[in-house]
């Protein structure tokens, strides 16, 4: 245990005092937080900090290693620009949101024991859904629903695998594992889900466009993160991790192009980013590692940065699609400039931060001779030149002039904008300054005549491919159309199996309730009254019968028996009579 505040605690705790605030304190004291949360976090040694010890399990709030500290180092600087892009709206949900974002992501990459990660885990979630919520409109409510419902799918699925393995293995330490049991396939699948791996990422395009424009700032940074993070802790190395990746690079890739809402385009990019991080993490390498983690490092700037520009367009047109827009350079140009150097970043060129970690991932991948993820790798880096480099910037600033006067950004967005794209250049320019915090000692050098021109080539067809298809007549400005994905197939069995399970289960429920509770009921409670009445009569019979009287003593029954079926009663006497016979008996028994 050390002194001092884990950063996480510094912004979730100081997030339930923003209501409490008030006008320029509140905007100093939220940007003050993410600053004191990096403070602290430089200040912590390295090894296991914030012991506790609960029942037989020890949870370490702090594992303090080169691996987590790049990640909170990230998480924590983009926190600042997130909050300096948002300080001027006021709304308290969503700064509180976003700071108890910001902590439980610190948390889950700080954490040392599978117990903390999903406390914080959970926590993510739910915060998150708040950021969507927070737009008031009923798209951004049901897509608050599912999104929420699909996460705690994937808290549950985690859990079951930490519980599991905790109970199999005796130890709940956060640390590496091999897919080869239930407990570690449910772990994958739960993180996997958070990561939007390929088949499971329909929920960040659905979700993240609904939120508000400041809060899918956070909402891009911090869940795949997170994810991306666990992998490369737990499951470096994994094969089904390579394919996985390829396939979520190329395929949102494809869908990228032809989405007509921006945030969507580029929600469908960050997906298509991720499948880089998993590739690298499949291969295990530390090559392949550091770029994946590397990559995610930028990632999250380029990404918020291109998510800040849209998010500005948006706040100040009230629109947000390629059919809408154009022509926005005149009256936004800073805006426009922070936009390409985010696209430009993405498209991994040449002196921006993408072109020095992406092409580490993809240099691993031709070190371990993979030419078909090689090729695959490559195909998606001109893809995201192609939509996120090109795409978004054109439609957005250039274009055909929609007529909208928009004014440029407010100053505290233009700064937010503006030191993420200083990053994305000093980065780009400077690779050491990255390639000193990552996990393994790196010795790569992106600025061979190899790398450049390779790249260079991969960039220029992209853009080529783009301008062609516009100058051909080709319409890249889709209209409103419904793309189906993978969602399609669980929005379709959700229903097949709530039909089968309604008419199945609830028709045998029904029938049973028929039977048992109403038929079965009632019969018994009809022959509980009139049983003591029959046994009587039974009784009485050989009596009448032995003194010659049968027939009078079948009348009798007779009418008896058809009185009682008829009321359910018997007659006072008979029951009395009957009463008094079984006290006779248990007197001489006794």
């Amino acid at each position: 245990m050390i002194s001092g505040l884990h950063p996480s605690f510094i912004l979730i705790a100081g997030a339930l005092l923003i209501p409490f605030l008030k006008g320029k304190v509140k905007s100093c004291y939220i940007l003050l937080l993410p600053l004191l949360a990096l403070a602290s976090l430089i200040n912590i040694p390295e090894g296991n900090q914030f012991v506790a010890n609960i029942i037989n399990y020890q949870l370490v709030l702090g594992r303090i290693d080169r691996l987590s500290l790049i990640f909170a180092y990230i998480f924590l600087i983009i926190s600042f620009i997130g909050i300096l892009f948002a300080v001027k709206v006021e709304d308290d949900l969503q700064h509180a949101s976003s700071l108890v974002y910001a902590g439980s992501a610190t948390g889950v990459v700080l954490a040392g024991d599978l117990f903390s990660v999903y406390i914080f885990w959970e926590l993510m979630a739910i915060s998150s859904t708040f950021l969507i919520l927070a737009r008031r409109t009923d798209k951004s409510q049901a897509a608050a629903f599912r999104y929420i419902m699909m996460h705690v799918f994937g808290g549950l699925c985690l859990l079951g695998g930490i519980v599991l393995h905790t109970h199999n293995s005796g130890s709940s330490v956060l640390g590496l594992m091999e897919l080869k049991d239930l407990s570690s396939y449910l772990i994958f699948a739960g993180i996997a889900l958070n990561a939007a791996i390929f088949p499971l990422h329909p929920w960040l395009t659905d979700a993240y466009p609904e939120a508000t424009f400041t809060g899918t700032v956070f909402l891009s940074a911090f869940t795949t993160k997170s994810a991306v993070y666990l992998m490369a802790r737990i499951f470096p190395g994994a094969d089904l991790l390579i394919i996985l990746g390829a396939l979520m690079a190329i395929i949102p890739a494809v869908y990228a192009a032809i989405e007509n809402d921006l945030r969507r385009v580029i929600s469908f990019s960050l997906i298509s980013q991720g499948g880089f991080m998993m590739c690298g993490i499949g291969i295990g390498t530390a090559l392949s590692i550091n770029g994946a983690v590397s990559h995610a490092f930028c990632c999250v700037i380029y990404i918020a940065l291109l998510f800040m520009a849209t998010g500005s367009v948006l706040n100040e047109t009230g629109k947000i699609k390629c059919t809408e827009l154009g022509g926005l350079y005149r009256t936004m140009p800073i805006t426009c400039a922070f936009c390409i150097i985010g696209a430009l970043s993405i498209s991994a060129l040449p002196l921006f931060s993408g072109f020095i970690s992406k092409s580490m991932v993809i240099s691993a991948s031709a070190h371990e001779r993979m030419p078909l993820l090689w090729l695959a790798l490559q195909f998606a880096s001109a893809s995201a030149c192609f939509h996120s480099g090109v795409k978004v910037p054109y439609f957005t600033f250039f274009g055909k002039d929609s007529g909208i006067k928009a004014k440029e950004a407010p100053p505290n967005m233009l700064i937010a904008m503006g030191i993420a794209a200083v990053l994305c250049v000093i980065i780009g320019v400077f690779p050491k300054i990255l390639y000193d915090l990552l996990p393994y000692p790196a010795d790569y050098i992106p600025y061979t005549s190899f790398h450049v021109v390779s790249q260079m080539q991969v960039v220029l067809f992209g853009a080529l491919a783009f301008f062609l298809l516009v100058l051909s007549g080709y319409s890249l400005e889709k209209p409103d159309t419904i793309s189906l994905d993978t969602d399609w197939f669980y929005r379709k069995g959700g229903k097949i199996f709530f039909v089968v399970m309604d008419k199945g289960l609830n028709g045998i429920n029904s029938f049973c309730n028929t039977i048992f509770a109403v038929k079965l009921s009632s019969v018994t409670g009809h022959i509980s009254r009139i049983a003591p009445f029959l046994f009587a009569l039974l009784l009485l019979l050989p009596f009448k019968i032995l003194k010659g009287e049968s027939k009078e003593a079948r009348t009798l029954f007779k009418e008896n028996l058809d009185t009682a079926i008829k009321t359910g009663s018997a007659p006072v006497g008979i029951s009395a009579a009957l009463a008094v016979f079984f006290l006779i008996i248990a007197y001489f028994l006794t």
